[in-house]
């Protein structure tokens, strides 16, 4: 380990416990000069939690991601609060809820004037790098994306708007307009790109943050490289009791391509490790492994997310962190969501969290001294026009609450679903209206309530929000799908 960044990172634990810092939004941390933590925030695309060896999943092994688990604080209890690719992606970036920054929905531009995480870094002497899937542009999936305002303050970029054409991959790199092709299968190529990113770093005075995007294991599922899909097969497949019969057959076909992107997934945190390890950067570097949201995969009679059953918004949360910051590894029960990234990040590098934040800075729960925050949290479904993604029929705009042991969840129209997820883990007995749970309903109802309106959302249908945002709406009454 780099000597001064020890003795840096000693002082900061050492101030940390005379200081009065909490985690609230505004909160000003304490400075401490050039010699931070790199940072690596790895992100899949559709990653559900249950979907990985450390939780459980009795389907596939992931060694190398247990291996970092085991190494990391593991918030068992993660959720993308609006369980959908842009607004995920848009909390990560700036800190803030979907209905604040305008990100409900896929394909659609986040505001170029939006304080941001490659924005926030680069100002504080970052070499800020993003690799692979963006989907934050809105002006098409396979445009260039020019240098500026557009790509958030993010300096190095080999990076696309959105592709699932996981083995013809398209990607600009850097200033050149000229779309390029990912050689092969893109989470290998993506991984590559990273590792000579952080390699070209290691010597310069500047710390790194790096954000890589990988769009698996995101359907279609059965894409992944021949050794991969040949570890599964359909008859060694256990569903969870939560998939109805009728789609067995189906789901544990499409079930096996999934596991075998997982699995090329987990070999890929396994050279990433392994490089760091090499280059001796690891203990200077936190990592974050997550997703933006998960995969219902014939749960609940559907496929993919967006709905708030535990298969689409509970995703993987794992945050390494150098032992000379002073946080232990093991498991976390707070109910980290997706705006909390970037404040935690930030409150880990003691750099001052900006007043647009929204999110919770879990710093001081890390190190142990914060035990009040994480108890609940909110989920968020902004559906204007009438269908979830991926899911035939009509949708539900929702607002919920989730805490380790309840989901309760609101449509506009009232009370629509109560969970214990103690004594029923796969949601199958919806418990609203149930005389049983009528005072932990009114409970649960006016929390809910109550964070909304901390939260400033009038829990209004999708439309309202659309034409606040001034986004344009088409003759068939939606906003335009901008695939090329």
């Amino acid at each position: 380990m780099n000597n001064l960044f020890f003795k840096t990172a000693v002082a900061i634990v050492v101030i940390a416990v005379f200081s009065s810092c909490n985690t609230k939004k505004n909160e000003t941390l304490i400075s401490t000069g050039k010699n931070k933590p790199n940072i690596l925030i790895i992100v899949t695309d559709q990653l559900r939690a249950q979907a990985l060896g450390y939780s459980g999943d009795p389907n596939i092994k992931t060694p190398n991601i247990d291996k970092l688990a085991a190494m990391s604080a593991n918030f068992t209890n993660a959720v993308s609060g609006m369980p959908v690719c842009t607004p995920f992606r848009g909390s990560l970036i700036t800190g803030q809820r979907p209905i604040t920054n305008g990100m409900f929905m896929n394909d659609i531009q986040l505001d170029t004037t939006a304080l941001t995480m490659g924005k926030i870094y680069s100002k504080q002497g970052y070499d800020t790098g993003y690799i692979g899937k963006w989907h934050m542009d809105g002006n098409g999936r396979e445009k260039f994306i020019p240098p500026g305002n557009r790509r958030q303050g993010f300096q190095f970029w080999m990076a696309n708007e959105c592709s699932h054409n996981y083995n013809k991959s398209v990607y600009f790199d850097n200033n050149d307009p000229t779309p390029r092709i990912w050689k092969g299968y893109d989470t290998f190529a993506q991984t590559d790109a990273a590792i000579d990113f952080m390699k070209s770093k290691k010597e310069t005075k500047n710390p790194f943050l790096l954000v890589l995007s990988w769009g698996t294991p995101h359907n279609p599922y059965n894409t992944a490289p021949k050794k991969y899909q040949q570890m599964f097969s359909p008859e060694n497949i256990k569903l969870r009791p939560n998939v109805p019969e009728k789609m067995h057959d189906d789901v544990k076909k499409n079930i096996v391509g999934y596991y075998a992107h997982v699995a090329a997934i987990d070999d890929m945190i396994g050279k990433l490790i392994q490089n760091l390890k090499e280059t001796n950067q690891l203990d200077n570097t936190i990592i974050v492994f997550t997703s933006d949201h998960g995969d219902l995969l014939g749960s609940h009679s559907a496929y993919r997310k967006q709905q708030p059953y535990n298969e689409s918004i509970k995703v993987p949360m794992l945050v390494y962190v150098p032992k000379a910051l002073g946080v232990k590894a093991g498991v976390r029960d707070a109910m980290i969501n997706s705006e909390d990234i970037l404040p935690t990040l930030l409150g880990l590098c003691d750099m001052s969290i900006p007043k647009s934040v929204e999110g919770i800075n879990y710093r001081r729960y890390l190190e142990g001294k914060d035990d009040t925050v994480g108890k609940e949290t909110i989920i968020t479904c902004v559906q204007p026009f009438g269908e979830w993604n991926g899911v035939t029929g009509k949708g539900r705009e929702y607002r919920g609450l989730v805490t380790s042991k309840y989901t309760f969840v609101k449509d506009l129209k009232g009370p629509w679903l109560l969970f214990d997820n103690e004594k029923d883990p796969y949601q199958m007995n919806n418990l609203v209206n149930n005389p049983e749970y009528s005072k932990i309903q009114v409970d649960l109802d006016n929390r809910l309530v109550k964070r909304l309106k901390d939260n400033g959302d009038d829990f209004l249908d999708g439309m309202h929000y659309v034409k606040k945002w001034k986004y344009p709406v088409n003759e068939s009454g939606t906003v335009p799908y901008n695939h090329k």
